[in-house]
């Protein structure tokens, strides 16, 4: 029939979700990143429970979540060192290894000191980001994995991918209460299951890790090569920048900005969690936009042009009078304050070389969390003597300030990095 449709038209480009250069590696890394993120989610609901139940005082299980964080940073910045040595592939594997032996570890021992002991050398990630082993090798390899122009892109849903993911963790966590109440098992043992499963997980993740070709391993470098010989100054600079942009947001991690809501607002936990519920999704999806805004106005510009406005946002927030008024600038900044996280990393992996990428991924990522560990005391202080949202003003003008330290030092560097 003349003018008729009867399909669609095979010369019509197809669409595409991940960038059209992404290898059967990005893949792959992406599969793991999910895999990954979803057994952090689960243990990081039933670690603090579950040592509970074991009998631990609140300081032995803080003793814990400690050392997890410690340990991570240490294990991290050691392995992105040495990655130019080893090779992406079988330290990747062994990470996988690692991670199986932690998910063991927890389900088979009921001590103090070994537990401390796992969680220190393992790779038990407490928190709701990815600062772990796998880290900088993971982002290192992403960058051999696709073409320089649509690194951002990749970046972009290599973290939400893991957001997602995380977020589901977390809902399954509560999957092992249901087992225990509907099979006649101890909660003790149900949520013994949480880390069984983490360690299958743990499994899967390596034998995917096994498919990765001989495509993402840098260059070779120097017999005698030092890690970060030729990019340290700049490295440095870097971590140094970032720390001071996680040190402003270490005032207003979701916990506090739910107990400032609470005391300023008297929010409910149900509202609450359907607050940061959307703010969480909208700062993850937002991350595929900062690809789109970096290809048009270069990648320093998407991390300041962005992050500036979402740092304002959290100044009116913290200074509204009412809930609603609070609430919108809240959700205002969610919408832009993840942008800048694709760029950022892309940024890094474009002004390093090939081989120092894993390196410098740890030394830009470790400090910032250690940097964020040390504002919510003060925060905490700051609750204790008046409700006025001071944390929020405190963190807006840190990180503002890191946004035009940024700008003003490194907007020379755009037209390499772009």
């Amino acid at each position: 029939m003349p003018g008729a449709v009867l399909g669609p038209d095979p010369r019509a480009p197809k669409a595409r979700l991940l960038p059209a250069s992404a290898t059967s590696d990005a893949r792959v890394l992406l599969l793991t990143r999910g895999l990954r993120g979803f057994a952090d989610g689960v243990v990081s609901i039933l670690l603090a429970s579950y040592l509970t139940q074991l009998g631990f005082s609140p300081i032995a299980v803080g003793a814990i979540v400690t050392g997890t964080l410690l340990g991570s940073a240490a294990l991290t910045i050691t392995v992105g060192l040495l990655a130019h040595r080893i090779g992406t592939r079988r330290l990747l594997m062994a990470a996988a290894l690692l991670m199986v032996s932690t998910g063991l570890g927890f389900a088979g021992f009921s001590t103090f000191w070994p537990l401390l002991l796992v969680a220190v050398v393992g790779t038990l990630n407490p928190s709701a980001g990815d600062v772990s082993v796998f880290l900088p090798t993971e982002q290192a390899a992403l960058a051999q994995a696709v073409h320089e122009r649509e690194r951002t892109l990749l970046y972009a849903w290599y973290n939400l991918i893991g957001a997602l993911a995380g977020a589901a963790g977390a809902l399954a966590s509560g999957f092992p209460e249901l087992l225990a109440r509907h099979s006649g098992l101890p909660l003790l043992d149900a949520d013994k299951v949480g880390f069984l499963v983490y360690a299958a997980l743990a499994i899967a993740a390596g034998l995917a890790y096994r498919g990765l070709s001989g495509a993402i391993e840098p260059a070779a470098p120097q017999p005698n090569a030092r890690p970060l010989a030729r990019s340290r100054a700049l490295v440095l600079h870097l971590a140094a920048l970032f720390s001071l942009d996680s040190f402003g947001g270490g005032f207003v991690v979701q916990a506090l900005l739910v107990l400032w809501l609470y005391r300023r607002f008297h929010l409910s936990t149900q509202t609450a969690a359907s607050i940061f519920f959307v703010i969480g999704l909208l700062g993850a999806f937002s991350q595929l936009v900062s690809a789109r805004i970096a290809r048009r106005i270069g990648l320093v510009r998407t991390m300041v042009y962005t992050h500036l406005p979402s740092n304002l946002f959290l100044v009116l927030a913290g200074l509204m009078p009412n809930l609603e008024l609070a609430v919108l600038f809240l959700v205002a900044r969610a919408g832009l304050s993840q942008m800048d996280v694709p760029a950022r990393q892309s940024f890094v992996m474009a002004v390093v070389p090939p081989e120092e990428r894993a390196a410098a991924s740890s030394i830009t990522n470790v400090p910032r969390s250690l940097a964020a560990a040390i504002p919510p005391l003060f925060t905490g202080l700051m609750l204790a003597h008046t409700s006025i949202g001071w944390p929020l003003v405190c963190a807006g003008i840190l990180k503002a300030s890191y946004d035009v330290l940024l700008l003003l030092q490194f907007r020379r560097v755009e037209a390499q990095a772009s």
